[in-house]
């Protein structure tokens, strides 16, 4: 009789287990031997925000943003630590050497903060997805690396639409 209990207890553990839902982040995988740090943009229902800074180890991957995506685009700036250089691109974002929270796109210098150019994740309305970055990179900033594939490969992108609306991720598929 004991050995049914543990059994019976067992099983609705597991079966518990498995109907939790799947962990839906925005990660970022740091494919370099350098520890970079990291900074985000992103529209939500308030509008334009940026935040950063979260440090990524070497070899290393993290969440930038926890929970199903809801956004469809999202734009990433990161700094080598070690080696210098930046993964960048052309959406002009605001951002601060400390860390910080930022809303809205405009006017960055009259309200104190730098801008930087942002490279754009196209996620595909998915709501988890991951970027790798990867190579090492040159110490100004160049092309932008477009990260809505798997192979990093370097492309051109626009800046944000400051009237774009925020997208819904509706895919639970894991990228």
């Amino acid at each position: 009789m004991k050995r049914f209990f543990i059994a019976t207890g067992l099983g609705l553990a597991l079966f518990g287990l498995s109907s939790l839902p799947a962990k839906a982040d925005l990660k970022l995988c740091n494919n370099t031997t350098s520890s970079v740090s990291v900074a985000i943009g992103y529209k939500d229902k308030e509008g334009w925000a940026s935040e950063g800074w979260w440090t990524a180890k070497p070899q290393g991957c993290i969440s930038l943003l926890k929970g199903a995506l809801i956004a469809r685009y999202y734009y990433i700036f990161a700094l080598d630590k070690e080696k210098g250089g930046s993964w960048g691109g052309q959406a002009k974002i605001c951002i601060k050497d400390k860390i910080f929270t930022i809303r809205g796109l405009e006017h960055c210098a009259d309200r104190g903060y730098q801008q930087q150019g942002f490279f754009e994740v196209d996620t595909g309305e998915k709501q988890d997805w991951t970027v790798s970055l990867s190579g090492d990179k040159p110490a100004t900033p160049a092309a932008a690396p477009a990260a809505d594939d798997k192979t990093g490969q370097a492309a051109p992108i626009p800046a944000p639409d400051a009237n774009a609306p925020a997208a819904q991720g509706t895919d639970t598929q894991t990228n």
